[in-house]
């Protein structure tokens, strides 16, 4: 127990007396919780004893959130509070540092991760839809469904399926934010491998821009896969790639040119955006392709 927060009641579990519990070695982070360093704990070993100091608590919302390692909010990060839900007829966890809230919380929609009971990524997806913006939840979402690359990350599954958060959401109607997480959800894609990338298919459909695939190979006139832009439009032949900060790396922006070149060669045209085309809800980035488009003769009226 020296590098994690526990409970009163575990400690004495554990074989130490209550008067060494109350030795000055051991620091009182709540009520019933000690710690020897908490300012060197780490958000579970925080978080774990809030879940076990009274019986049916599940670390859930933001704190959930933070669990699971979702995507960052860009405008409001999570809340760094301890988010705490029990039962609908239980009381709300009332301490200093802790968000309570009372949830209709199902038996599937918590699990046990490293000794902390949390709920799981989906329910958690629908809890976040009370409060946060709705591209914020569409990134969730295109985070959960993601299929990802088993040699890179060493699972074949996504977190989630888009069934199963419809699945989510039939099971709480009347929930708060449910009409926001059924629009974000409609709004989710599979095939999106960054927040960036989805937020700039959003702005696209907002203003009025074809919706682009995402993930989809390029082809040369032999049927062979020249590579994957993150997003593209295919009836135009445009591939647009959003460059992160790794695509600074020497090696990286050869490979970048080569990849440009064998899509110019196949009478693609790229249009490439960075972080600094996505600001103010990526306008520079929806012009950038506006000129694509219209250029390939693309019209605004044409999405009329």
């Amino acid at each position: 127990m020296q590098d994690s927060a526990f409970t009163f009641q575990d400690g004495l579990i554990s074989g130490l007396s209550e008067g060494q519990l109350r030795h000055p070695r051991f620091i009182r982070m709540s009520r019933g919780i000690c710690a020897v360093q908490p300012a060197e704990l780490d958000l579970a070993s925080r978080v774990r004893p809030f879940t076990r100091v009274i019986d049916s608590s599940a670390a859930s919302h933001d704190t959930a959130a933070r669990l699971w390692d979702f995507p960052e909010p860009v405008r409001h990060r999570f809340d760094r509070r301890i988010h705490i839900s029990r039962p609908s007829g239980g009381a709300r966890m009332q301490r200093p540092g802790v968000m309570g809230h009372r949830s209709g919380l199902l038996p599937e929609e918590v699990v046990y991760v490293d000794g902390i009971c949390v709920t799981t990524r989906t329910r958690t997806w629908l809890d976040l839809a009370e409060t946060l913006d709705l591209d914020d939840l569409v990134v969730i979402a295109d985070y959960l469904v993601r299929i990802p690359r088993p040699a890179f990350e060493g699972r074949a599954e996504p977190y989630a399926t888009q069934k199963e958060l419809q699945g989510m959401l039939r099971r709480h109607p009347g929930k708060r934010g449910l009409r926001k997480a059924r629009e974000a959800l409609s709004l989710a894609r599979v095939g999106a491998d960054s927040p960036p990338e989805t937020r700039l298919r959003l702005a696209m459909a907002r203003a009025g821009l074809p919706e682009p695939a995402v993930n989809q190979p390029i082809r040369n006139e032999d049927g062979d896969i020249l590579h994957r832009p993150d997003l593209s439009l295919p009836e135009y032949r445009i591939a647009i790639e959003y460059d992160g900060e790794g695509h600074g790396d020497s090696g990286q922006i050869a490979r970048d040119i080569e990849r440009e070149e064998r899509a110019r060669a196949a009478d693609w045209d790229e249009v490439r955006i960075s972080k600094r085309h996505m600001a103010n809800g990526a306008r520079r980035a929806v012009e950038k392709i506006s000129v694509a488009l219209r250029a390939r003769g693309w019209r605004q009226e044409d999405a009329a």
